[in-house]
């Protein structure tokens, strides 16, 4: 009899779990306005690509934000409308200029940030639609924005991190380890046919179709779940 394969191990076993105590914290823009924080710290996170700043609100409270390039230990850090066009400030979409690059953006008023947090990564923003704004996302999409959804402003600090090669392979597997994923990864048709759906064969391949509905069991839940088409794409013929 094979073991479990890696789609139902990932479900109970606590190699696949995250190790959350290494975590120094969330980084979410705070619900305060009209403020100024001091930077006392700059943090490494196993889990962001960027590195974060340990600020500290007039009230005392601290928080975690991701660090905007020119950011220091001693910075200050305005959260409000009436704040400088510098980076590392905070404010609302409305009050940023056309061709301002940021990090850090809101897709609703006051969820904290969920847009360009990566290292060296920034939105653009395009034009002022009324009471909404058009952003360019990372991804080179254009988006509209309610203009009350806060960003900071500037490009995100950790740009060039991943361009340097994992020169071990012990590097690759903290990495993995650090998000909770496994080092190496083992293809389903390198195992033998106890051990996964795809293995056996004179031929490292997926013997037969590779497509499964989306209430397949566990067991043999792998490669293309419940995909819309498949094969080749062909042109529309004329």
């Amino acid at each position: 009899m094979g073991k479990r394969i890696r789609a139902q191990r990932k479900g109970s076993s606590p190699r696949y779990r995250v190790s959350s105590h290494r975590f120094p914290g969330k980084n979410r823009i705070p619900r305060v306005d009209g403020v100024v924080g001091e930077v006392t710290d700059l943090v490494h996170s196993p889990v962001h690509t960027a590195p974060l700043l340990r600020v500290k609100l007039p009230d005392g409270e601290t928080t975690l934000l991701v660090a905007t390039e020119g950011l220091a230990i001693g910075s200050s850090i305005a959260i409000g409308n009436n704040v400088s066009l510098r980076p590392g400030n905070i404010t609302h979409l409305l009050n940023i200029p056309e061709g301002t690059a940021i990090n850090n953006l809101e897709l609703r008023p006051g969820d904290g940030g969920k847009v360009a947090r990566t290292a060296g990564n920034s939105a653009l923003v395009e034009a002022h639609l009324g009471d909404r704004v058009r952003v360019r996302m990372p991804s080179g999409a254009s988006k509209d924005l309610p203009g009350k959804c806060r960003a900071t402003i500037g490009v995100l600090a950790g740009h060039g991190r991943s361009e340097m090669p994992l020169r071990t392979a012990g590097a690759a597997y903290y990495k993995a380890k650090a998000r909770g994923k496994a080092f190496p990864r083992v293809s389903g048709v390198a195992m033998n046919p106890v051990d996964h759906p795809h293995g056996g064969g004179n031929h490292q391949a997926v013997h037969g179709p590779n497509s499964v509905a989306r209430g397949t069991p566990p067991g043999a839940k792998v490669g293309n779940i419940a995909p819309s088409r498949t094969g080749r794409g062909r042109g529309k013929k004329i």
